[in-house]
């Protein structure tokens, strides 16, 4: 049953048919209430993509993220998808990886798809080489895209992020206040984050007019476990005091470090993770951290959005101001 095999059932033109569907004012009551009840009879339901493409707009969300089993982009995806999903859209999930090409193909993927907006969750979206981040600026120019915790200025693109250098900085200071020395900060990679990140740590230190050496300034891509060894070995050069770690897994590879090595926690070494994630109370002491406020993050992403496919302005960078839950991996005057 078609669209032809309605309107000749029903006694009435393709053009009525398209025009119930589409909730067109231009037909009378008693011919829509026919049409639908031919509709009913025969249990059709309207090829939604031609529906989509007759109202331009497939009421559906493209997401990109690098990695869905990664904590923190995995509830990103989720809070994403509830919030969309009660304006009444559906959501296209590309998980990316990290490399460059399949990045663009997933995207070009999704516009072919006809979304009505794209998403990008987390900061490894933005490259530091402007020539990289050319494929955003050509889908923007089709629709709105929109970077979660990531900055990039353009036409019709859109950032949603935490203010991770200040977020940081007042950790870091409130570890030196709390009596700590020798502080590591420990990131992943020199994304738009952990640069960020960075940035916060050494603004910390310099505030504070502490003495540091790059050695105090580590990045890790590896496992907890990889994390675990890598510290032991820096222990021995660096008798560190401190961790400030740019996600809470990178935290539990310091917790395990400090276990192995017999340090109290945190009377020998206090650790902070960031994102508050589930790992943060996954681990045993339990870990204080950063809390980026995601699901907030996430529904203000979603109410713009909705703003600027309704038709209406919307700020192209909104930013947020993080919490620190303090749990039992820091001193009790933190």
């Amino acid at each position: 049953m078609n669209i032809y095999d309605i309107s000749q059932k029903a006694g009435v033109s393709i053009a009525t048919v398209s025009r119930v569907l589409n909730n067109n004012k231009n037909v009378s009551e008693k011919t829509r209430l026919k049409v639908l009840a031919v509709m009913k009879e025969e249990d059709y339901q309207p090829n939604a993509f031609a529906r989509g493409l007759t109202l331009n707009t497939m009421k559906t969300v493209g997401l990109l993220c690098a990695d869905s089993s990664d904590p923190y982009l995995g509830s990103a995806i989720s809070y994403l998808e509830q919030g969309l999903r009660a304006h009444s859209y559906d959501s296209l999930l590309c998980c990316t990886g990290y490399e460059q090409s399949q990045k663009e193909k997933c995207l070009d993927m999704l516009l072919s798809r006809h979304v009505d907006a794209l998403v990008l969750i987390g900061s490894n979206f933005i490259e530091r080489n402007t020539g990289k981040n050319e494929y955003l600026y050509r889908a923007a120019s089709q629709v709105p895209v929109l970077i979660l915790n990531g900055l990039l200025k353009g036409e019709n693109i859109y950032s949603s992020l935490c203010d991770d250098t200040e977020a940081v900085c007042n950790a870091a200071t409130r570890l030196l206040k709390s009596g700590c020395k020798t502080p590591l900060f420990l990131y992943r990679a020199d994304s738009f984050s952990g640069t960020k990140k960075k940035e916060g740590f050494l603004k910390a230190l310099e505030l504070e007019e502490m003495d540091w050496s790059k050695d105090q300034i580590v990045m890790s891509s590896g496992s907890i476990r990889d994390v675990q060894s890598l510290l032991l070995d820096i222990h021995k050069k660096l008798p560190f005091d401190a961790v400030l770690a740019s996600d809470d897994e990178l935290a539990i590879g310091a917790l395990k470090f400090a276990k192995t090595a017999g340090l109290s926690i945190p009377d020998d070494l206090s650790i902070v993770g960031y994102n508050n994630s589930m790992l943060s109370i996954c681990c045993d002491p339990e870990l204080t951290s950063i809390d980026n406020r995601l699901e907030y993050l996430c529904n203000t992403s979603v109410s713009l959005l909705m703003n600027l496919l309704n038709g209406k302005t919307a700020p192209d960078k909104t930013v947020v101001s993080a919490d620190i839950v303090i749990r039992d991996t820091t001193r009790k005057d933190f």
